[in-house]
């Protein structure tokens, strides 16, 4: 498990992204990505987007890369503003609680699980003709994957009774929509709940107060 160094109280800024250096480069990574989907050309971003989605298509065309390039792309780079407090809220404390080799196993856990059980169950969709073939081109980003696995995770993470009704509140917001006929992009983000909450093994001999800090000597 990576250790961070500790707070440096005259450089908060600083030592907030040490804190959680996963968290803050993937969202750098995404803020970079969105910027080059902006400032394309017409139709460019279309083809970005596309090519990098970890569609039916792009899947069995091209496994590896769609599984690793869908984690670091948004379909609304408007949005990127709301993926940062979602980061910030979920991945940062999980990153800071578990250390970052443990989270990033459950994130990478989650986006691959989600990503490719919902596809095959579109796949299958499509071939029952439940689902219009073009669908096998569908655009499927998937960062919220992860961040549907940090709230699963985090849940741990709350002392009673809180945790009760901390996952309350996650299974009825993630599970509500597969409820009322949801898209295969909302079972991904249940799977990846679960991915989340089936974690816990992970949490185990984490210090109480977080990931233990490297000592310096002055």
């Amino acid at each position: 498990m990576i250790e961070h160094p500790g707070p440096e109280p005259s450089r908060p800024f600083r030592a907030w992204i040490r804190s959680s250096p996963g968290t803050h480069i993937w969202l750098l990574i995404i803020a970079i990505t969105s910027i080059i989907v902006v400032i394309a050309p017409d139709r460019v971003d279309h083809v970005l987007l596309h090519r990098n989605s970890s569609s039916i298509h792009q899947l069995v065309e091209h496994p590896v890369r769609a599984l690793l390039s869908s984690a670091f792309w948004i379909e609304n780079p408007a949005s990127l503003a709301l993926y940062a407090v979602l980061f910030e809220l979920f991945q940062a404390p999980v990153e800071r609680w578990l250390g970052t080799l443990r989270w990033l196993v459950v994130v990478a856990t989650a986006h691959i699980v989600a990503t490719l059980v919902s596809q095959k169950v579109l796949l299958m969709a499509i071939e029952d003709h439940r689902a219009p073939r073009s669908m096998t081109h569908v655009v499927d980003i998937g960062v919220s994957y992860g961040i549907a696995a940090a709230v699963g995770v985090l849940t741990y993470r709350l002392p009673s009774p809180w945790r009760w009704l901390y996952l309350a509140g996650a299974v009825v917001f993630f599970g509500l929509p597969l409820l009322t006929g949801g898209t295969f992009t909302d079972l991904g983000h249940a799977i990846a709940l679960c991915v989340g909450l089936l974690a816990w093994p992970l949490t185990r001999r984490v210090p109480p107060g977080g990931t233990t800090h490297v000592s310096r000597e002055t």
